[in-house]
């Protein structure tokens, strides 16, 4: 069980005043949310135009790793990113300071590729699971078992009980295929602290950041990622609801 810090995402500039976009900001977000008790970053790397880019994977891996000696750091594959299957795979290829794992949406068409090119160089691979469609696909490929984690994600989902069923789905189909590896379960928005929260009861890690959401579990507004943290360890070393 582990908090995992997910520091910035696909959110734009206004989301949040300290959302860190920048190298320098995310390498300072990056080493404050690991002195708040993060065990591990996932981070969305931004090219000098402020936009996502697997192309800044290199130099962003390079000196967060720099700050943060011995943590692991994980990235997105997420294909609106490049917003092309085949320059997804040309920039993952060309990557040379290489993240311990990086993220998966099985809900994307070239995912099986995405990660037979991870799995040639040896990056681990964090399987994102959004919906039981996803669990499925994934518990069929006959090599499911070779991944880092299984990433429970319920990105969008604004209704509470829906989410805790689709949930509920996903790990019925991970349990009849009793594929062991690690889970890390997390939400959104509304549903970020009833999920960590969920991954304490279960057993499962969790992942907070202003990837995911800005608020506080008491509904104020976090000053930064490392607040964030902090709350999501508190309730995992049982400090708080």
């Amino acid at each position: 069980m582990i908090v995992q810090a997910c520091i910035n995402g696909a959110r734009p500039s206004d989301f949040h005043p300290r959302i860190p976009l920048t190298l320098d900001a995310m390498v300072h977000d990056a080493a404050a949310s690991v002195a708040a008790g993060a065990a591990e970053l996932h981070v969305h790397p931004r090219g000098a135009d402020g936009k996502e880019s697997l192309a800044a994977v290199d130099d962003t891996v390079a000196a967060i790793r720099r700050a943060c000696p011995g943590t692991l750091i994980g990235v997105s594959t997420g294909a609106w990113i490049e917003g092309d299957p085949e320059r997804t795979r040309q920039a993952i290829g060309r990557w040379r300071v290489l993240p311990d794992y990086a993220s998966v949406n099985l809900s994307e068409d070239d995912a099986p590729g995405v990660m037979q090119l991870l799995r040639q160089k040896g990056v681990g691979i964090e399987v994102g699971l959004a919906s039981v469609a996803d669990a499925e696909r994934y518990v069929s490929f006959g090599d499911h078992e070779r991944v880092f984690r299984v990433l429970i994600e319920l990105d969008d989902e604004k209704d509470l009980q829906r989410a805790y069923h689709i949930s509920d789905g996903i790990i019925s189909v991970l349990e009849r295929s009793r594929q062991p590896r690690p889970v890390l379960l997390h939400g959104f928005d509304g549903t970020v602290w009833p999920f960590v929260r969920s991954a304490r009861e279960r057993r499962y890690s969790t992942r907070v950041g202003l990837e995911d959401g800005k608020h506080l579990p008491d509904g104020t507004i976090a000053g930064d990622n490392a607040a964030l943290v902090a709350a999501a360890v508190a309730i995992f070393r049982g400090q708080s609801g």
